[in-house]
C-alpha cells in the first residue's frame, strides 16, 4: 500500500507565521484584529497567509458585522494526522521488506 502525504497542506504549514496562525486558532475563534495584535504581522500579509490557509482548507470564516473571523477546521488537521499515522505503520512493515541489490 503506498501511503503519502498532502504536499500542499503541508506547505500551507510549514510557514512559521501560518503555524503560529493555527495554534493560535486552536485555542479559539480569533478574528483579524486579534490574530494581527498576536502576531505582530502587518494586516496585508497577515491577510495573504490566512487567504493560502483559506485556500487549503485549514481555516474558514465567519462574517460578524465589519470584522472577519477565523477559526480552525480540525478535520483537516486530523486527515493529514492520519496521513502521518499510515505513513508511520507503512515504515514500520518497511524494515522486513528489503529489496536486493544488482
Amino acid at each position: 500500500m503506498l501511503t503519502s502525504v498532502d504536499a500542499d497542506l503541508m506547505r500551507a504549514l510549514s510557514d512559521p507565521l501560518r503555524l503560529r496562525i493555527v495554534t493560535l486558532l486552536a485555542r479559539e475563534t480569533l478574528c483579524t484584529t486579534h490574530l494581527v495584535e498576536e502576531t505582530g504581522a502587518k494586516q496585508t500579509n497577515l491577510s495573504n497567509h490566512m487567504k493560502v490557509l483559506r485556500e487549503a482548507g485549514v481555516v474558514e470564516t465567519e462574517p460578524c458585522g465589519r470584522f472577519t473571523y477565523y477559526k480552525l477546521r480540525p478535520d483537516v488537521l486530523a486527515g493529514l494526522s492520519g496521513q502521518f499515522a499510515a505513513l508511520a505503520a507503512s515504515a514500520r512493515t518497511a524494515t522486513v521488506n528489503k529489496r536486493s541489490c544488482p
